[in-house]
């Protein structure tokens, strides 16, 4: 089953590091937001991905293109060129397709131009710059279980801002930062049946979030996967900085993997 992982955009509320570099790869920890991505969904036994690059997709090419000797130690034989890697890194099983899909191409059209790259009846996807704890075997349970064509993760963020509760003119509570458990934002994680192609029209102006989604609503073959756990988009400096933080701290919630 593909992984389909949106890393085409321009990432502008992120322009202090999108300037330089795409936003999937914004180091967290060292290693770029969407390895960590990746490594979420190959915890779960999913390990064949589909990119739609876009914005200096040139860069996540390099990345993959040099994954190998970047991440293993090995021995080089000047003059033939002939290289032996000396150990294996733990993602010597993962098939990775990377299909630009246009500099100023929308999500919507981005993922029509993958059609073609999947095989299955059913393929993920999600953005390339969220992390989560989710459970990705019950989600993809949840998805088989209802039927319809496509499925999306609901998420409870954290506010922003400290909670007050007041009483006249006296605090009577302080929350710093609770987590807003009314209302529900798409945290990406989508599973979709290949009838979803049909609702996305040859067109890169077309934006996934907008008339393809709501019409699978309105037809009632779109179901909502609530995950009430760890989600962290990193959508400005502010994401940023704050997923550093958690990770200078080793409070990973996302980190299920051990090596």
């Amino acid at each position: 089953m593909k992984v389909v992982i949106l890393c085409g955009g321009k990432g502008t509320r992120l322009r202090e590091e999108t300037e330089f570099k795409p936003k999937p790869m914004i180091p967290i920890g060292g290693k770029p937001i969407l390895w960590h991505i990746m490594k979420i969904y190959a915890y779960h036994g999913f390990k064949e991905f589909v990119l739609c690059l876009g914005y200096k997709g040139e860069m996540i090419k390099q990345y993959f293109l040099n994954y190998e000797w970047l991440n293993s130690n090995f021995t080089v034989e000047l003059g033939s060129g002939n290289v032996e890697f000396l150990d294996a890194h733990p993602e010597t099983d993962w098939k990775v397709t990377l299909i630009n899909t246009g500099q100023d191409t929308m999500t919507g059209g981005r993922v029509k131009q993958i059609e073609p790259y999947i095989d299955g009846d059913t393929f993920l996807l999600t953005y390339g710059d969220g992390v989560s704890n989710i459970d990705l075997q019950r989600l993809l349970a949840f998805h088989h279980a209802h039927g319809n064509i496509g499925t999306v993760t609901a998420v409870s963020p954290p506010s922003r801002y400290g909670e007050l509760g007041i009483e006249g003119d006296r605090v009577i509570s302080f929350r710093e930062k609770p987590s807003v458990k009314q209302s529900f934002i798409s945290g990406g994680y989508f599973i979709f049946n290949r009838d979803f192609f049909k609702y996305l029209p040859d067109d890169p102006s077309c934006v996934l979030e907008r008339e393809p989604l709501e019409q699978l609503s309105r037809d009632g073959q779109l179901n909502v996967y609530h995950h009430r756990d760890f989600w962290q988009c990193m959508d400005t400096l502010r994401d940023y900085e704050y997923l550093k933080q958690l990770w200078s701290q080793d409070n990973t919630p996302w980190r299920l993997w051990n090596e």
